[in-house]
């Protein structure tokens, strides 16, 4: 029968969003309302979307300001790593949206082995094309939609790029669903994409606004074809910013506003090895579901292949440079190495061990990560905690306590206000449904 439910609704997280907290079933999770020994799931899973997700929405941001109020070496330390690394390198900050595509890759394998047992293979095709679309259609609206006419509207980004490798990944899953299957899927991905970097001529063109601008000018057209045309020389193998071939294509091919001018960070040929990280996901949420494996095994495994993914990213990276901006296979193995040490971490500490306390809060947010996310651009909280501690309140504790204390201050009730916020929607069993 169709699915009729609204897009709000007190259901499951679909598995687009990485948050499906009925599909991913196996240890019953105390304190959850209405829990029962048959609703069970991986709290961990939740947990760790949601402590992916925390410092989006306001973590980062509480660090900035308390390194800004203290300065000094290990708050510097922990700022600069939740900084974006200029181009070549990997920081913390530059994880955060791999492991989200990790994590989705998890969701897929439960919510569509439910799925595919229920109602065939066609039916489920049908909604992942569905709620991929309704997805990216969400993206749009987030970077403002049509609100400016074209093309100054924004067709790529950080939710378009989610519902991309979603719909990638789920329509491999739902014809592979096997380890080696994935895997070699996921190779495919990372071998292919740098084979085309790499060996694949185009344009000797600086993607650079005077140099396109003096090419337009001179030839009266701004047609990205035109202005290629006028290069003669061709390289290949190239992975500077503004000069490699994933820049290039976003440049001919990427319609609509680009965040970079010519090019975005989540452009059109990255998007093929960012599937390979909800793939590798993929791959831990069969090994999670494994019951013929004790859980004490799925850490080892999941370690063990988390350092050897870490290992062969680095190895990599003597050749094809870890860069997060166009996705480089080194970069996403790197990526996808660190994302299966943290699973294995929280999956131990949280299902194996049981401890679980200390992150209830990640769960709130981890529960609904699609609906923080969008919310925090739409409401959005540091504002509205100035609401609360700007003015005379930011200006006492500047004064009263350290230069920069007030910023602290309203950067921490800001991410309170996230937090009471994905609190409030968990305990109310609501849910935003692609």
């Amino acid at each position: 029968m169709p699915n009729h439910s609204p897009i709000f609704s007190r259901a499951s997280l679909d598995a687009a969003s990485g948050s499906s907290p009925s599909d991913v079933t196996r240890i019953p999770a105390p304190g959850v309302p209405g829990a029962s020994p048959a609703s069970q799931r991986l709290v961990s899973v939740d947990a760790l979307r949601g402590f992916d997700m925390f410092w989006i929405v306001g973590a980062g941001v509480v660090v900035q300001a308390l390194d800004k109020m203290s300065n000094n070496p290990v708050t510097g330390f922990l700022a600069a790593q939740l900084k974006h690394e200029i181009w070549d390198g990997f920081h913390f900050e530059d994880l955060i949206f791999p492991l989200f595509l990790f994590i989705i890759g998890i969701s897929i394998v439960f919510s569509l082995d439910k799925a595919l047992a229920d109602g065939g293979r066609g039916r489920v095709l049908a909604r992942v094309f569905r709620r991929s679309a309704l997805l990216f259609v969400i993206g749009v609206l987030y970077y403002g939609g049509v609100s400016q006419p074209w093309p100054n509207v924004q067709l790529g980004g950080v939710l378009p790029r989610i519902a991309l490798c979603y719909l990638g990944a789920a329509l491999i899953y739902a014809f592979v669903r096997s380890t080696r299957g994935l895997f070699a899927a996921a190779a495919a991905l990372l071998i292919g994409y740098w084979i085309l970097l790499t060996f694949v001529p185009f344009p000797d063109l600086k993607l650079e606004k005077p140099v396109v601008e003096e090419i337009a000018q001179r030839i009266g057209s701004h047609s990205p074809f035109a202005i290629a045309a006028t290069v003669p020389g061709r390289i290949h193998g190239s992975y500077e910013e503004t000069r490699n071939l994933a820049n290039y294509i976003d440049f001919l091919f990427l319609p609509g506003r680009k965040a970079q001018n010519y090019y975005i960070n989540e452009g059109l040929l990255s998007t093929l090895p960012s599937m390979a990280l909800s793939l590798f996901g993929a791959m831990a949420g069969l090994l999670l579901k494994n019951s013929q494996i004790p859980p004490r095994g799925k850490v080892v495994r999941l370690v063990a292949a988390g350092t050897v993914g870490i290992l062969l990213g680095l190895l990599w990276s003597l050749q094809f440079p870890m860069i997060k901006r166009i996705w480089t296979s080194s970069f996403i193995l790197v990526a996808a190495g660190l994302s299966a040490l943290l699973l294995a971490l929280f999956y131990y500490v949280v299902d194996v061990r049981e401890r679980r306390k200390w992150c209830q809060p990640f769960v709130w947010i981890g529960c609904n990560a699609l609906t923080v996310y969008v919310t925090a651009q739409v409401v959005g909280f540091p504002l509205l905690a100035a609401r609360f501690a700007g003015g005379d309140v930011k200006n006492f504790f500047d004064t009263h306590v350290a230069q920069g204390a007030g910023g602290l201050v309203i950067a921490l009730v800001s991410l309170t206000l996230v937090v009471l916020f994905a609190r409030f929607l968990y305990q109310r069993k609501i849910f935003l449904r692609v």
